[in-house]
């Protein structure tokens, strides 16, 4: 036992995770072309961990490696809603700050990372003012797509004034509105008052902006999830009650259990958030017995 936990002590998992983590930017930066990078295998479509990579860096690897694909034959949108164990991202006064951990802030610094671009509703902008940068891990900014059909954003915003990634604001086609600050307009057309969420996706990608990467807010995730343009759905649920607040995900109701999505999923724990890592491509799950385990 002595010398178990003496070789654990001399693992430096903070090298392992930059390691891994370095791999794991080379594979998205190639985008599938040529040999996979170290610590990573080609599986079919995608990337996985390899055999031989260390145990440390195995939950890192097989969370990102399917992210790293994306390329013009085989985009990928994905999204990411961190909420309550009551299914709220934010109070009713809007104070979403933080409804998760440190872990999980670090988590989507890592999807801005890997994904070309990253999509918010202008509800996010106004609200947060965020910045849509990466700056808790290495890697680089995402091109940031900012969805405001009837141009309500003043230009004063930092994702508009920065100039620290080039920045798309999205308008519904025949408003003909300034871009704001240093933004480029790209006009969507709309239906039923909203914006063609699926013709935003084509003009993403003939910008070569292949891996999508949907971050909010809650109203803009669902919508993405209720048009099946989803590919991915990541849910990190916080250990905290809100009572009442901002829905997650809002979706149109069902009658029966049997209409209802239950989707392939992976569950992954970081720091004391529990992440649902759901693959909405993959042959829906069927609720079967099982052995009663400890997670953390």
């Amino acid at each position: 036992m002595r010398r178990q936990n003496k070789a654990l002590e001399t693992v430096d998992f903070a090298d392992l995770t930059a390691r891994a983590w370095r791999s794991l930017l080379a594979a998205a930066a190639s985008r599938g072309s040529g040999t996979a990078p170290e610590w990573l295998v080609r599986h079919g479509d995608g990337y996985g961990p390899a055999a031989d990579a260390p145990e440390a860096m195995q939950p890192l690897l097989e969370l990102y490696a399917p992210l790293c694909f994306a390329q013009a034959e085989r985009p990928l949108t994905i999204a990411h809603l961190g909420q309550s164990l009551d299914g709220y991202i934010a109070t009713r006064s809007g104070d979403s700050y933080y409804v998760t951990g440190p872990d999980n802030v670090r988590h989507l610094h890592r999807l801005r990372a890997l994904c070309s671009a990253i999509v918010v509703g202008a509800g996010t902008v106004e609200r947060d003012d965020p910045q849509l940068t990466v700056r808790h891990v290495p890697g680089p900014n995402p091109v940031r797509v900012v969805l405001d059909p009837s141009a309500r954003l003043r230009a004063q915003r930092r994702v508009f004034t920065d100039g620290a990634a080039p920045t798309l604001v999205v308008h519904a086609a025949g408003l003909d509105a300034p871009a704001p600050g240093l933004a480029e307009v790209v006009r969507v057309p709309v239906e039923d008052g909203r914006l063609d969420l699926a013709r935003l996706l084509e003009r993403l990608r003939e910008r070569g902006l292949a891996s999508v990467f949907v971050e909010g807010g809650g109203s803009t995730v669902s919508r993405f999830l209720e048009a099946g343009l989803l590919d991915r759905l990541h849910v990190a649920i916080a250990p905290l009650v809100l009572g009442s607040g901002r829905p997650g995900l809002t979706l149109p109701p069902r009658e029966r259990l049997s209409e209802c999505l239950r989707p392939a999923h992976r569950v992954f724990t970081m720091g004391g958030d529990v992440l649902f890592d759901c693959d909405l491509r993959a042959a829906p799950t069927v609720p079967t017995g099982g052995t009663l385990t400890r997670a953390i």
